[in-house]
């Protein structure tokens, strides 16, 4: 039976989330056009528009079960570059704020890279198919829609294009998707459409990451291939993380929470050497060669409620970081865009099951991302509230007490750990830490204090 055309779909941004949308979009339409306003082709890596795309990424097990189901063979490819694939709890050095976490296995299977090697080699892929066409060094100016207010294109520019001296060009789309990132243009041009947007949701995180990539001799490699400090207000304000990653490096970020880690050589040594966890450290101390440091200072949580937009226009939908904006310490960002995409993929299959057009998802879905999103918020949000005692929420203190108390059992009890790992990794929920078996430890643990 021959499917119903779908005709095109006009993704705006090429970076992570619009490559993974797009791939998704691509077993849907007959043509998907990713619009890209830097100069990107197959061998660009991290997006040039993307300065975090530099520092210490991390793709939690959800994320990377959803990337190998839209591009199987991905982790193997990436393996056999030399990022390597370990369980969680047994490859990761990890310091609490309660002291060592268990060094046991968990199930939960992670793999490190650089963003760099991982958005070159989802690229190359998306770019490869038959039905997806690039329009790098192009700018989205606007939206069209039809007498109804549905979305029915976009308007754009071609930069240092003398065949388009003046004004914009019309290219029609029968689903438009913002993957601009934190810089979209969404809520101005859903205003040029009289859609009313409620006001931004800003939660301050005050961190600076400074960040470098350095060699990781085979020789002497040590028993992990994470070594973490978290940050936890208010007590541990410096923190930092260090990443086995592909080509025999190590991705070192270091964390400071209303300071600057140092971007010189000595300096960004001694701040490591601060660290309760010395692996960091250690490391930085025997590289032979490195790459450039790079410093991010931008780390808020922003949140537009798309999903509370009364009159929000059909045919249209946002994802990634153009929707939302996580704190990057979590690791959060790339897994919640790849469950993006792959509730995008659920609901248009059964549209096509259904033998329906897209007409009436994209209400839906940004419905569906803002539950989506409201895991991941107030795991980031609350940790970065307790920093500033005028905004510490009722929900956030009492989160901030039960977690204190929580890694005073994880680090004693293995199976609370492997539990509180799931969570992280966004493959269980976090009621599991609330089950009865891990709140009658806590409590226990509150009661002994």
């Amino acid at each position: 039976m021959k499917r119903p055309s779908w005709g095109r779909a006009v993704v705006v941004g090429g970076s992570y989330a619009g490559l993974v949308t797009a791939r998704v979009l691509a077993d849907f339409f007959d043509e998907v056009v990713v619009m890209e306003r830097d100069h990107v082709d197959e061998g660009t890596g991290s997006h040039p528009g993307s300065p975090q795309g530099y520092h210490a990424h991390a793709m939690l097990a959800r994320g990377g079960q959803v990337l190998e189901k839209l591009f199987p063979g991905l982790r193997e490819e990436l393996r056999e570059a030399g990022a390597p694939v370990f369980d969680y709890g047994e490859g990761i050095d990890f310091l609490l704020p309660a002291g060592n976490a268990p060094r046991t296995r968990t199930g939960v299977h992670v793999q490190t890279f650089t963003r760099d090697e991982l958005e070159r080699r989802i690229r190359r892929r998306v770019l490869k198919m038959p039905r997806v066409t690039l329009m790098a060094s192009t700018s989205c100016v606007g939206l069209l829609r039809d007498r109804s207010g549905r979305v029915t294109g976009v308007t754009y520019r071609q930069q240092n294009s003398d065949a388009q001296p003046f004004g914009s060009v019309e290219l029609p789309g029968e689903l438009v998707v913002d993957a601009s990132g934190r810089s979209s243009s969404l809520e101005r041009w859903l205003g040029e459409l009289g859609v009313s947007v409620p006001g931004k949701r800003t939660v301050k995180a005050k961190v600076t990451y400074t960040s470098m990539n350095f060699d990781r001799p085979d020789a002497g490699h040590p028993a992990f291939f994470i070594a973490c400090q978290m940050l936890f207000a208010p007590r541990v304000s410096r923190a930092g993380v260090l990443l086995a990653v592909e080509g025999g490096r190590w991705t070192c970020s270091l964390f400071g929470f209303q300071e600057q880690p140092p971007t010189d050589d000595a300096g960004y040594l001694e701040f490591a050497r601060s660290l309760g966890n010395p692996h960091l450290a250690e490391q930085l101390a025997r590289r032979t060669s490195q790459e450039t440091t790079h410093r991010y200072t931008n780390a808020d949580n922003q949140w537009r409620p798309y999903h509370s937009v009364k009159h929000w226009p059909d045919r249209l939908i946002a994802v990634g970081d153009a929707v939302c904006v996580f704190n990057p310490v979590y690791g959060q960002g790339l897994t919640v865009a790849a469950m993006e995409a792959e509730l995008l993929h659920g609901m248009l299959t059964r549209r096509r099951v259904a033998g329906r057009t897209p007409d009436g998802v994209a209400r839906d879905f940004q419905r569906r991302v803002g539950r989506l999103l409201l895991a991941p918020w107030t795991l980031s949000t609350n940790s970065d509230l307790m920093w500033d005692p005028r905004r510490r929420a009722a929900g956030a203190r009492f989160a901030h007490w039960y977690n204190t108390r929580l890694f005073r059992v994880a680090v004693k009890d293995p199976a609370v750990w492997s539990r509180f790992v799931r969570v992280v990794n966004m493959t269980a929920s976090p009621a599991v830490l609330f089950h009865p078996a891990v709140a009658v430890k806590v409590v226990a643990a509150a009661l002994r204090e």
